[in-house]
């Protein structure tokens, strides 16, 4: 039976990497939304309230490098929480141009309150793991997220190592008692063919 045309297998799906990520992250968004409530901030509006409290003053650039969100998402989040009271925009003392964007008072309430919300998605999330994938699970997402602040750098493969050549034996002498004993043997055939000659009666001859 022929498969249908536009339909994905589970088996095609299972095997990508970057599904796997989104839904993923679609499951720790939805455990957020649950903490939280419907009231509440979103999780990528409290990254970015987490994010501008960190820091003096930040521009939109900043907030794009410290969150990861795309920043045409990012310049809609602003203008929505600049329109609650969460933000505060203001010129920058050092680029004219730019603009920087503070905690109000307001936001830092909101961050205050969004934090149990974030901490009780978190641990609903590691709770699907087994307590020893946890750690490493932790460690693969910070390695992950460091490779997008900066170029990834590809580990080279191991170089095998060359096959121990086996030791060659040397041969082992021969005893020198056994070479002598080779060695005497003719002489010995020898003495003793002329001992028995010797030994051999002579015949008398006849009177």
């Amino acid at each position: 039976m022929a498969k249908r045309k536009g339909k994905l297998s589970a088996d095609a799906l299972g095997a990508s990497v970057t599904h796997l990520l989104h839904r993923a992250l679609q499951l720790a968004l939805d455990f957020h939304a649950e903490a939280a409530g419907p009231s509440a901030i979103t999780q990528r509006q409290y990254t970015v309230l987490t994010a501008a409290g960190e820091g003096d003053g930040l521009t939109q650039n900043d907030l794009v490098r410290a969150t990861g969100i795309d920043r045409s998402t990012l310049a809609d989040l602003v203008a929505r929480m600049l329109a609650k009271g969460l933000l505060v925009r203001e010129r920058s003392p050092t680029d004219a141009r730019a603009n920087n964007v503070r905690l109000s008072d307001a936001g830092r309430a909101a961050l205050s309150e969004g934090a149990q919300p974030s901490a009780a998605a978190d641990a609903r999330l590691l709770a699907v793991l087994s307590a020893k994938k946890r750690e490493s699970f932790l460690a693969t997402l910070a390695t992950l997220a460091a490779a997008a602040d900066g170029p990834v750098v590809e580990k080279a493969p191991k170089a095998k190592a060359p096959p121990k050549a086996k030791p060659v034996k040397a041969a082992k002498p021969k005893p020198e008692k056994a070479a002598e004993s080779q060695a005497l043997k003719p002489d010995r055939k020898k003495k003793a063919k002329k001992d028995k000659k010797e030994k051999k009666p002579r015949s008398l001859a006849p009177a």
